[in-house]
């Protein structure tokens, strides 16, 4: 501490600070020890402060029987300012050594929001985010106390969850405004193995439990979430997922259709685009419709789109290449023959199905289900990325196509979100990166809400984080990772952030729309049967035993050549 802050220090800690003990005489367990100051404000700016605190002091803390008041003063601590009538809450960033004075502290500290004073216990209540008045160098810096942060943490009517609890108090539970949280998109980020996939079944698990005829489609890349709505939600993949072809527009047939590239990529894109609206225009359904596009989710035939192909083959002179039409030809073919594809090119799906599977998709009605969960581990990976594109601009349209009707919002998660939304560094132009960023930016507006799950923020598109009002961020080991995170996070949170690679498993940082100040939380646990089957496995159990291999290695084979 300073000098000129001891002075000040000592100036106001006197007797009518510490009640019937004098402060200077220290802190002692049992006692309210929250109303004793342990530090003073140096200097103020906009966002934040420099102050100092006694050394002596924040060790005496340390044998408060109040968990947060023995924190008091540590990095990502919450500490609380007297100012006029009222409290002001402020988070400490930093910490260093004061070489001036011994046994000085100097701090960094981000203002978080203020608070009404409690007449006859001095706590906090009333608690709003933002800063209207600000204190004044010399002023006391108290500890915050669990009583404190319970009126801060507690719901102010409205709707919200509980994942876990505020670290480091035993008993305040962690609470999501859900509104705020899903108007403003969020983002769940941690490394592997921290527990992510665990904490977003939890997430979802919960919102379900709140709306539970909600309206949630979570696509997941790997099937590890089937395990864990089985019994709540809708699980729907390669046998009996049944996605019309038709419905894709012109762009998503491009990406299945066409091989080449370059100059001859735009040759066969005009073959396809003329052959493509003659098959949707012989359907009787655009007959009566009138007037349609190449992009209109009209059905069609497979086989009228290759006589089509067939018939302006036949029209070319001879000077004319006919390598265009063979290539899209020949990938139609593919297609229709090749059984990885039925559940999306099978003949069966010509009929009109489209609201039935719109329906079904964003469990309308959900039928006690609120939650579909669409297992695209065993889609070809060469279509994958068009799988996810059709059912995310299917979201986006209903929305846009459903604002008259008023229809129910829509929560669209996405596991594995940097295979989807690339950085521009590994961007390749696919459909999906491009409806993925036009909902983060614009979905809101419709009713939609976005939910990505990474553990690679940094390959993510940028802007598309910086869309999301609330992130809750686990360990993240990358250095890049943790910098995309912090440059994504508001300033208030920059005490919390640089704990981030200390964070043990199942803990996270929440800050945003989401919650009333950026807090430190431990996760519920979850029961086994509603957890998804990301368990990492044991290699020692698992090497130990044996018998069964041969069998183990006849069925497998067996998978591997029948795709299924």
């Amino acid at each position: 501490m300073t000098d000129h802050g001891r002075q000040d220090f000592e100036r106001f800690t006197g007797p009518s600070l510490g009640g019937d003990e004098d402060a200077s005489a220290g802190f002692t367990p049992g006692h309210d020890n929250s109303r004793l100051p342990i530090g003073v404000v140096l200097e103020v700016s906009g966002s934040g402060s420099q102050v100092a605190f006694d050394l002596q002091r924040i060790n005496e803390c340390m044998i408060d029987e109040d968990p947060s008041v023995a924190l008091a003063g540590q990095v990502g601590s919450q500490i609380k300012i007297k100012v006029g009538d009222a409290w002001l809450l402020a988070s400490v960033r930093d910490q260093r050594k004061d070489r001036r004075t011994e046994g000085g502290i100097i701090a960094h500290i981000d203002f978080l929001g203020e608070g009404g004073e409690e007449k006859l216990t001095g706590r906090i209540h009333g608690f709003k985010r933002g800063v209207t008045r600000y204190p004044v160098p010399g002023a006391m810096v108290y500890p915050a106390t669990t009583r404190d942060l319970e009126q801060i943490y507690a719901s102010d009517g409205r709707a919200s969850i509980t994942i876990g609890k505020v670290f480091p108090t035993r008993d305040i539970r962690a609470g999501l405004y859900i509104d705020a949280m899903l108007g403003k998109h969020f983002a769940l980020l941690g490394s592997t193995g921290t527990g992510k996939s665990t904490s977003a079944a939890l997430i979802l698990h919960r919102i379900c439990e709140a709306a539970p005829k909600g309206h949630i489609v979570m696509i997941d890349p790997h099937g590890e979430y089937s395990a864990a709505f089985r019994q709540t939600g809708q699980i729907l993949d390669v046998s009996n997922l049944q996605m019309p072809y038709w419905l894709m527009n012109f762009e998503e047939h491009c990406e299945v259709l066409l091989s080449s590239s370059g100059n001859e990529r735009q040759v066969d894109a005009d073959i396809l685009a003329k052959c493509l609206l003659a098959a949707r225009s012989k359907s009787r359904l655009a007959q009566t419709m009138g007037k349609i596009t190449v992009d209109s989710p009209i059905p069609y035939l497979l086989s009228d789109l290759n006589n089509i192909l067939q018939d302006e083959m036949g029209k070319l002179d001879k000077a004319t290449s006919s390598a265009p039409y063979i290539r899209i030809k020949g990938k139609l073919d593919e297609l229709k023959a090749d059984p990885r594809y039925q559940f999306m090119f099978s003949g069966m799906l010509v009929g009109d199905t489209m609201a039935a599977f719109i329906s079904k998709i964003f469990r309308m009605p959900g039928n006690g289900k609120p939650i579909s969960i669409i297992d695209v581990s065993g889609v070809p990976s060469d279509i994958t990325s068009t799988v996810v594109a059709v059912l995310s601009r299917l979201v986006f349209d209903f929305a846009i196509w459903g604002r008259e009707e008023k229809n129910r919002p829509i929560l669209l998660v996405c596991e594995e979100a940097h295979r989807y939304v690339p950085s521009e560094k590994h961007a390749d132009g696919s459909s999906v990166a491009k409806i993925l960023g036009r909902i983060a930016k614009e979905g809101r507006k419709y009713g939609i809400s976005l939910g990505l799950i990474t553990q690679r923020p940094s390959d993510l598109a940028e802007g598309v984080l910086s869309q999301c009002g609330t992130i809750i961020a686990m360990r993240l080991n990358n250095e890049r990772d943790q910098a995309f995170v912090k440059a994504a996070m508001p300033e208030g949170a920059r005490g919390f952030l640089d704990s981030i690679p200390a964070l043990r498993n199942r803990e996270c940082i929440i800050c945003g729309e989401g919650v009333a100040i950026p807090i430190r939380v431990t996760f519920d646990t979850l029961e086994e049967h509603r957890r998804p089957a990301s368990e990492d496995p044991s290699f020692v159990e698992l090497w130990n035993s044996e018998g069964g291999e041969e069998e183990l290695v006849e069925r497998v084979v067996m998978r591997w050549r029948s795709q299924g």
